[in-house]
């Protein structure tokens, strides 16, 4: 590219033909030699008359002027001019390496960087280079491909929500050596890690290397602490500059549900600081309602941090079974619990008819033996719905007979008579310790102080179910806490007193640690790795990049130790993890995290974001020049006295230059919903796939083709669907083959598939692999099926079961093959109230349109037809395959009257009852 006064040319040397601008003007205001004159007696004649027609002798100048720069127009706009041409690498020649830092940091300015990737794309695309992308927080072999290919792929491009590691810098650089020479343009994150400089050192042995980065300050917030009755949020920069204020906002649920700005608080950087802090005073029902904080205007998963069950105060009901002894507090048995849990939960005393209207989290007895009629039964009901019990043991329980003969509802175990202690009839030589806790134990993984040992205890009764109770117990094997489930709450006993009376765990941390574990405290701050040893801990919501929460799918669990102490990666992804009743937010940022600036090396060019696009001039200048020439037109006419007697013609010239065709996108849009609302219209999903979309058409024409001689539906040919810039909400029903190589749909696409499947539309998933998999991690389809579909508001699915009215809404069908003949197809689950109803031949299951069909049995395939109605995939063989491909179709039919009746086929079971109330 040649670039002359701040406009570049893509092919400069047709500037040359400007040159014969002036010859040409010359040329045509050149003035014929003067005729000879004679003089004609018959001229007299002539004399008197007035010709209506003239004939200049020279053209005038400003005809020529005109003239001459539409031709100059055309001549500039053929040498391809372009305006804020940029002269940078991708201008050169060889392979282009792309090099993203991808993490969360780089999320506020995603969408800008993306704009000058796809800039440097088109560059390079220009200069015929090959590009590769290599991602550093997921770094695969790049491919080198052409660069328009790689635009086409530049919407699936996501940041992770972590940071570049020790491991992915390391096989970076093996990566990279590998290659062969190659210029590189960097996108950094901002951030600097470990590593970078070894990276940078790498890409330097195989060519030039260019950075962008942007000059915004990166910003993180640590997790939210709790204490003296406010919540704590500090927020961190990267950079110490100038003050600075930023707000942070508390989101949660109001009280109707809805996802809201429950509290704003600002935050202030002090002069050459790089962290902040804010306080902020929430009444406890508006605290608990809290779900994450943010900082306004930072869109990533660094700037959000969530919150967990240390933030939420649980209350927690003190009931004991005898008062204190005269105000000694040590003898208090409720003394060693409250010290436990007040720094964490909130503390309720009262009677249990009292504290029942409350709906307290968790209540705890200590020796409280008898329950009169009238607490229990709305004790139990409270369990039943969630609670959760905390029985301690005592001299009162000892000496009752509850839960002897038979397993009291409010106990865990049958308790023997009596009680085991040391010197009693029962005794030990001497007091025991705790054995190590079972794996199966909410203990399991605390360190027992050697100190903590038990003088006496009230003892279980030997039960067929008490070894699945036991999850503490002493170093003989007897049993010391157990637990048992009721409904959806549970009960726990523990067979000493709450005091010291019987044994010296009350004075031990263990006590505290214990109670953790059973999720009656709260606060998850200041958990270490010790703490969470030996658990195993279930993601239930991750973070992507941007902050936006996300469901964990199939996410495998994480060791407790790891989630506490581990850095965040594709094992450890940040997001909200649960163990039993337990909720542990794992966030990128914590309290320990530095953010320390990117720094490069004098000899590496920085260049920022900010780049003006490119604009090709070349359509404007020749959309001018015949402009120009259509002027020239009507002035010629004007000049020799024929534009009002050609009063039409003139007419068809004014009308041309005063028309503006519509931008070709309106124009394509129009065309499209016309063409997807003329008629009922089946649409696939184009894949880029050359193959598969080929064959997608042609098996939604085959299917339209019998709707159209069975049925009264007549629908159109089929389109295919771009999810990037298409309409969906014309279309009844998308069918979506899934193939490996197809990229992942920008976020604007996920909110337009979202909508569609919540506005009544249906999506055919076909992974065409015969559900080898069963949709699991062992086939390339069903893995990039779990990648497309997560984004997505998909409800529960099930196996499609017999008496679903898919089954029913045309043909009967049991079966529902395609090339292939895998029984099981997923549909949206039934509700949970369906139930077989005497008299009914099938359940009234989902009311309304399952939004989602899945399977993999390649029903296009066994659609598809040549454009003269023949198969164009064989299926099966002979008259077995030919009736598996009559099946195919027919559920292919079954599916679009479904789409189209919804459960009209299910509402058939009232007929006879209308018919009988008719009297016919």
């Amino acid at each position: 590219m040649t670039v002359l006064g701040g406009i570049g040319f893509s092919a400069p040397w047709l500037l040359l033909g400007l040159l014969a601008l002036p010859i040409l003007w010359l040329i045509l205001r050149a003035v014929p030699p003067a005729p000879i004159r004679r003089r004609f007696p018959g001229v007299a004649l002539l004399l008197g008359l007035k010709d209506s027609e003239t004939v200049s002798d020279r053209t005038p100048w400003w005809l020529l002027l005109l003239r001459m720069l539409a031709v100059a127009a055309i001549i500039i706009g053929l040498a391809g001019p372009i305006l804020n041409p940029q002269e940078q690498q991708a201008d050169g020649s060889g392979p282009l390496l792309i090099v993203l830092d991808g993490s969360w940091a780089g999320a506020p300015r995603w969408a800008q960087q993306s704009e000058v990737i796809d800039a440097q794309l088109t560059r390079a695309a220009r200069a015929n280079r090959t590009v590769g992308f290599l991602t550093l927080t997921q770094p695969e072999e790049p491919a080198f491909q052409s660069a328009d290919v790689w635009r086409t792929r530049l919407a699936g491009l996501q940041p992770a929500p972590w940071q570049p590691s020790d491991g992915n810098i390391t096989r970076a650089i093996e990566i990279a050596e590998t290659l062969d020479g190659f210029d590189t343009l960097w996108f950094s994150d901002g951030l600097g890690f470990d590593g970078r400089e070894d990276m940078l050192a790498a890409l330097q042995d195989r060519g030039s290397v260019e950075v962008y980065q942007t000059g915004a300050n990166v910003m993180g917030m640590a997790p939210a602490t709790y204490e003296d009755g406010a919540i704590t949020l500090t927020v961190k920069r990267a950079l110490a500059g100038t003050p600075r204020e930023v707000s942070l906002n508390a989101q949660g649920r109001d009280p109707a549900g809805n996802i809201r700005i429950l509290a704003t608080v600002p935050a202030t950087f002090e002069d050459g600081a790089v962290e902040a802090t804010a306080q902020l005073a929430l009444p406890a029902e508006l605290r608990a309602r809290i779900t994450r904080f943010d900082i306004a205007g930072q869109r990533s998963a660094g700037a959000t941090t969530l919150v967990d069950d240390g933030l939420r105060r649980r209350e927690v009901a003190l009931i004991a079974g005898r008062d204190d002894r005269e105000g000694l507090e040590l003898l208090s048995p409720l003394h060693y619990i409250e010290q436990a849990l007040a720094p964490s939960a909130d503390l309720i005393d009262g009677s249990l008819a009292d504290i029942l209207p409350a709906n307290p989290d968790v209540i705890v007895m200590a020796d409280v033996a008898t329950l009169s009629d009238a607490e229990q039964a709305p004790l139990i009901e409270w369990i039943e719905n969630g609670g959760m019990l905390v029985r301690f043991a005592g001299p009162r329980i000892a000496a009752s007979d509850i839960s002897r003969d038979t397993e009291d509802p409010l106990m865990p175990v049958r308790l023997r008579a009596g009680g085991r202690s040391v010197g009693g009839a029962m005794s030990w030589g001497e007091p025991k310790s705790l054995d190590a806790f079972r794996d199966s134990s909410p203990f399991f993984g605390l360190e027992i102080p050697s100190d903590v040992v038990v003088s006496a205890q009230v003892v279980a009764q030997p039960d067929p179910t008490l070894a699945n109770r036991v999850i503490a117990s002493l170093s003989d094997g007897t049993p010391l806490v157990t637990r048992k489930a009721l409904g959806q709450g549970q009960i726990v006993l523990f067979h000493v007193t709450a005091t010291a009376e019987w044994s010296t765990l009350p004075l031990s941390g263990l006590f505290v640690q214990m109670m953790e574990r059973l999720a009656i405290s709260s606060s998850s701050a200041g958990i270490d790795a010790q703490d969470l040893q030996g658990t195993t801990w279930t993601p239930l919501r991750v973070m992507d990049g941007f902050g936006l929460l996300e469901d964990a799918g199939n996410l495998p669990g994480v060791d407790g130790a790891d989630l506490a102490g581990a850095a965040t990666g594709p094992g450890l992804q940040p997001g909200i993890y649960a163990s039993g009743d337990r909720r542990i937010a794992r966030n990128v940022v914590t309290a320990q995290t530095v953010l320390s600036p990117a720094k490069w090396p004098g000899d590496v060019p920085v260049r920022g974001l900010f780049v003006a696009p490119e604009k090709p001039l070349a359509g404007w200048l020749l959309s001018l020049s015949i402009l120009l020439l259509l002027a020239d037109v009507v002035a010629s006419l004007a000049l020799s006295g024929r534009l009002l007697k050609r009063s039409n013609a003139a007419a068809v010239v004014l009308l041309g230059l005063l028309y503006m065709p519509a931008p070709a996108d309106a124009q394509d849009a129009d065309a499209f919903a016309l063409n997807a609302t003329a008629e009922m219209t089946l649409a696939y999903v184009v894949t880029g796939n050359g193959a598969v979309d080929e064959l997608s058409e042609a098996g939604l024409r085959g299917l339209s083709d019998t709707l159209f001689f069975r049925t009264s539906v007549e629908p159109a040919n089929p389109i295919g669907v771009d999810l990037e810039r298409d309409e969906l909400a014309f279309f009844p029903m998308l069918y979506w083959p899934i193939t490996p190589e197809q990229p992942r749909p920008s976020g604007d696409a996920y909110a337009k598939l979202n909508d569609y499947l919540r506005s009544g539309g249906l999506i055919l998933f076909d992974t065409r692999d015969a559900n080898i998999a069963g949709f699991g991690a062992a086939s390339p389809n069903g893995r990039k099926l779990q990648e497309l579909a997560a984004p997505l508001d998909i409800p529960p699915l099930e196996p499609l079961p017999g008496d679903h009215v898919l089954t029913r809404t045309f043909y009967l069908l049991q079966d529902f093959p395609g090339r292939h003949t895998g029984r099981d197809v997923w549909v949206e689950s039934s509700p949970p109230d369906a139930e077989q109803i005497e008299g009914m031949p099938f359940r009234n299951l989902n009311d309304g349109v399952t939004p989602v069909v899945i399977g993999g049995n390649d029903w296009a395939a066994a659609w598809a037809v040549t454009p003269g109605g023949a198969p164009m995939v064989p299926v099966g063989r002979g008259f077995a395959g030919e009736r598996q491909r009559e099946l195919a179709y027919r559920f292919g039919v079954n599916l679009v009257m479904h789409v189209l009746t919804g459960n009209y086929k299910s509402d058939q079971v009232h007929v006879p009852a209308l018919l009988d109330r008719l009297g016919q």
